[in-house]
């Protein structure tokens, strides 16, 4: 399905780009610092379908993500590149 036609409600299956590239700073059940960038989330279930989804422990940037032409691309991977450099381009400078 090309991401253009996708509803902003609706991900791809078997995507989880948008739960394994960004970081996540809050703490999120199992993670009390949250989840490093690049790191599947543990709570993907098999087919990477989030079992947070829904429930009061979900972290609130992971239900601020909806999914669109711009971040999912046609691909996981067209997924997965455009959240790196989001992740990227928001990390604090370190001098």
């Amino acid at each position: 399905m090309v991401a253009a036609a996708r509803s902003s409600l609706t991900c791809r299956p078997g995507c989880a780009a948008c739960c394994t590239a960004p970081s996540i700073s809050s703490p999120l059940p199992g993670l009390p610092l949250g989840k490093p960038a690049g790191m599947a989330c543990p709570h993907l279930d098999g087919a990477l379908r989030c079992r947070l989804f829904g429930l009061p422990a979900r972290p609130a940037v992971c239900s601020s993500l909806a999914p669109g032409p711009d971040m999912c691309g046609n691909s996981r991977e067209d997924a997965m590149a455009w959240l790196t450099r989001l992740e990227r381009a928001t990390q604090p400078f370190v001098p």
